[in-house]
């Protein structure tokens, strides 16, 4: 099922939820409208596990690995009216968060805009913990009471039917072909359509992807069958056995979005694995485990007299990744579909570990593939960087001024240092509480930016933070200044922010 379904007049949410930095535009008016309208919008089963996978800033703070959901009911409290949530959250993870579906089933419901609000708690509900922030936001939103609906994500009912299906031809069908060609088919199908769809709106969009990745991925498969697979499977009598290996691993390398889900490592770049927790450690019991597996596997390929051979061949792999790691200005990015084909020549040999091995590297090869499609082995820096940071110059902003007057309304101004127009920059872009509020060019004669506080939020911290533009782009911003409900200014910390 397509995950986050959602109608086109929805999209400002889903805007806003992926935006960086000012892609909402001055004051997020491109992610209008933020009040008065509702709008539907269905959820796929396990939608949990989407989450922000670089630092993601709310006010001072910033968040990575977890799902993006800021606010929500108040603490004690399961009133579905009070579950308030800011307009940049992830609307599934929120709707399960507020309890209105359910993560296991999925669902469709009714989200109602509610505009501009303050004081969004954090909480721990339904097993997500939602992010706080103590100012005010020009778009939230809720829930509406009663309208949630059961159109169920059918993916675990039809993941029986797969399973029974495919065991049933496993311990019935001797035919190497036959039960290669048919898993093949049924497992591609099941991953592509039902349980690691790719994140379109609508069936058509996935069906004409399916296709378009099936025919390449039948050559590729036919390939692997003929140099590979078929030694392995032909004549192969132990129905048992062949169904729990070659069988069952291979379901669990296709549904490794769950089966390897709590694995903390989500992408395999360096920049993934030095910065995600317990990347490291996991990391290398990985390498542990493979190697110890390979080992075994080359000891079986001795005795058959084959070992000569496939040391050339592993020699040919080696030489063509360090001639790729040569390549300047260009990074290898090992997806798992890649290291599945690395990999399933090692699977030659008629055994027990074999089996296992071959069927966990055919399910990650399919879904890989099926999910994702062939993205490149060789990416560059800035395709690899996604929405992290992106090392460019940072603002230097002088001390504030600040004025606290009873007979006027607070204001704050701010200087900084010109930008650097031999390196392209000529404006400076100013967030206030994570929504562009300023846009100015040096042609314009830019000097200073004074923020006059808002009556209706005058009790409330506001957040600051400063980028250089190239034209209607920015560089990275500034981490967020904090100007205090008293007037006090606590300095951004060093180092930019997303």
């Amino acid at each position: 099922m397509p995950i986050e379904g959602f109608r086109s007049r929805i999209a400002n949410i889903v805007t806003w939820s992926r935006a960086k930095g000012n892609d909402c535009g001055l004051n997020g008016d491109q992610c209008r409208p933020f009040e008065n309208s509702t709008f539907t919008f269905r959820c796929p089963a396990s939608c949990t596990s989407r989450i922000v996978l670089e630092p993601y800033a709310v006010g001072d703070q910033e968040f990575n690995y977890r799902s993006l959901v800021i606010g929500g009911p108040p603490k004690h409290s399961w009133d579905l009216d009070k579950a308030r949530y800011r307009g940049d959250s992830y609307i599934c993870g929120a709707a399960v968060h507020a309890g209105y579906l359910s993560d296991t089933e999925g669902g469709c419901g009714v989200v109602q805009l509610t505009g501009q609000h303050a004081n969004y708690p954090s909480t721990d509900r339904n097993e997500i913990d939602s992010i706080g922030f103590d100012s005010y936001f020009p778009l939230s939103y809720t829930f509406v009471r009663g309208t949630a609906s059961q159109c169920r994500d059918l993916r675990w009912p039809l993941l029986a039917v797969s399973v029974v299906f495919s065991v049933l031809l496993s311990l019935f069908t001797t035919s190497a072909g036959i039960f290669f060609w048919t898993i093949f088919t049924t497992l591609f199908t099941h991953i592509a359509l039902v349980s690691d769809p790719p994140g379109f709106a609508d069936y058509r969009q996935l069906i004409s992807t399916a296709i378009g990745r099936v025919l390449p991925t039948a050559f590729v498969a036919c390939v692997l069958y003929y140099t590979t697979i078929r030694h392995t499977l032909t004549g192969l009598t132990a129905q048992i056995e062949k169904t729990i290996l070659w069988l069952g691993s291979c379901w669990l390398g296709s549904l490794n979005n769950y089966t390897f889900d709590k694995i903390p490592i989500s992408r395999l770049t360096p920049h993934d694995i030095q910065q995600q927790p317990g990347a490291v450690p996991s990391l290398i019991v990985i390498i542990l485990i493979l190697l110890v597996a390979a080992l075994g596997q080359a000891w079986t390929i001795r005795i058959e007299g084959k070992l000569p051979q496939y040391l050339k061949l592993y020699t040919i792999f080696a030489a063509l990744l360090l001639i790729l790691l040569a390549i300047p200005t260009m990074k290898i990015r090992i997806h798992h579909y890649i290291l599945a084909l690395l990999l399933l020549p090692g699977t030659f040999p008629q055994t027990r570990p074999s089996l296992l091995y071959q069927g966990l590297l055919i399910g990650l090869f399919l879904n890989g593939i099926a999910r994702w499609g062939y993205d490149p082995i060789l990416q560059t820096d800035m395709q690899l960087r996604g929405d992290a940071p992106l090392g460019t110059r940072l603002p230097s902003i002088l001390p504030p001024i600040i004025h606290m007057n009873a007979d006027s309304a607070a204001n704050i101004t701010f200087e900084w240092e010109q930008p650097p127009l031999s390196e392209g920059y000529d404006g400076i872009s100013v967030l206030v509480n994570d929504v562009e509020r300023y846009r100015d060019y040096q042609d314009r004669g830019l000097e200073s930016f004074t923020w006059v506080r808002p009556r209706d939020w005058e009790g409330l911290p506001e957040y600051f933070r400063f980028a250089f533009m190239r034209g209607s782009g920015t560089a990275d911003y500034t981490m967020a200044g904090t100007w205090e409900a008293d007037g006090g200014w606590r300095d951004m910390e060093p180092g930019p922010s997303r």
